[in-house]
């Protein structure tokens, strides 16, 4: 299906005062473990970030792996233990979650980005101590007392300190940074973080403009499943007080929160499998999911 001149150039029109929006501005775009798994759909997504930093926009990518991590845990017959929602991760699984976040996932982003045109490095939060991470627990109800206990989730951790100088080296500079969600503790070790955590703490630090969260939901949605265009951190903490947002969504909100808190614009979780995502929200007057703001 062949495109119109004149429509392509509508677009380009529509498309200028977001470009001068962002100019020079940081981005951080959450890559998560569902949205990355078809392989067109990750060029696809490559070509997005480097159509962004060709535009004098600053992208950094954090991306996830859940799905990835688990697929390689159970060819090597390593069993996955999940405690609170989260995997439980054992020393023989923390060495598997660095391979697969830091190795695999990290440089395959990298070489989709540099095969158009970018030009992209891969990194985690353990180089040049980037962010350092702090154990944590969970609660949860015994089954049969019902009684509050703390679940040991092994090495999972949380960002305690972010260090942006390799970052700052980095940006602006025609380099587009690629994070795995791998940091180290301050006492030595490794820790596997959350995605979202992560980026919201790398977003935060850098006070960046925008954060996106890729997902695969369309953003948040009210009580008839409509979606919600735009919330402000009040609104948000009404909406989970109240029910309306509930599950998964409830942690994607708090990340948002603590991003907006530190130091970011703007936060908006959008649904990964949709064409051109990324862009439709920042270069487009339509936008692409759901935008919470402080």
């Amino acid at each position: 299906m062949s495109v119109a001149p004149h429509e392509i150039a509508r677009v380009l029109i529509e498309a200028l005062p977001h470009m001068q929006l962002y100019d020079e501005e940081i981005v951080v775009v959450k890559y998560g473990g569902h949205a990355m798994g078809d392989e067109k759909a990750a060029r696809a997504f490559a070509r997005d970030v480097v159509l962004l930093e060709q535009t004098a926009i600053n992208p950094v990518v954090v991306h996830g792996g859940g799905p990835q991590i688990g697929d390689m845990l159970k060819r090597l017959g390593i069993k996955s233990e999940f405690a609170a929602g989260l995997r439980v991760t054992d020393a023989a699984t923390i060495e598997i979650v660095e391979m697969v976040l830091a190795g695999s996932i990290n440089k395959q982003i990298v070489g989709y980005i540099n095969e158009a045109g970018g030009k992209a490095i891969g990194l985690c939060g353990k180089d040049g101590n980037m962010v350092l991470a702090r154990k944590i627990g969970r609660t949860m109800a015994d089954p049969d007392s019902a009684i509050e206990k703390i679940v040991d989730l092994g090495f999972v951790g949380e960002p305690d300190k972010v260090d942006i100088t390799v970052l700052n080296q980095i940006l602006g500079r025609e380099l587009i940074p690629v994070l795995a969600p791998v940091a180290a503790a301050a006492s030595g070790g490794t820790y596997n973080v959350n995605a979202d955590t992560f980026a919201g703490a790398i977003a935060g630090a850098l006070k960046a403009k925008r954060l996106l969260l890729l997902t695969d939901v369309p953003g948040v949605l009210d009580r008839s499943q409509t979606l919600i265009k735009e919330l402000s951190v009040a609104e948000a903490r009404r909406l989970i007080a109240d029910g309306t947002i509930s599950g998964g969504m409830i942690p994607k909100v708090e990340t948002c929160i603590y991003a907006l808190e530190a130091g970011v614009e703007g936060v908006v979780i959008l649904d990964g499998k949709v064409e051109h995502a990324v862009l439709l929200e920042l270069l487009t007057d339509h936008g692409a999911g759901t935008l919470i703001r402080r």
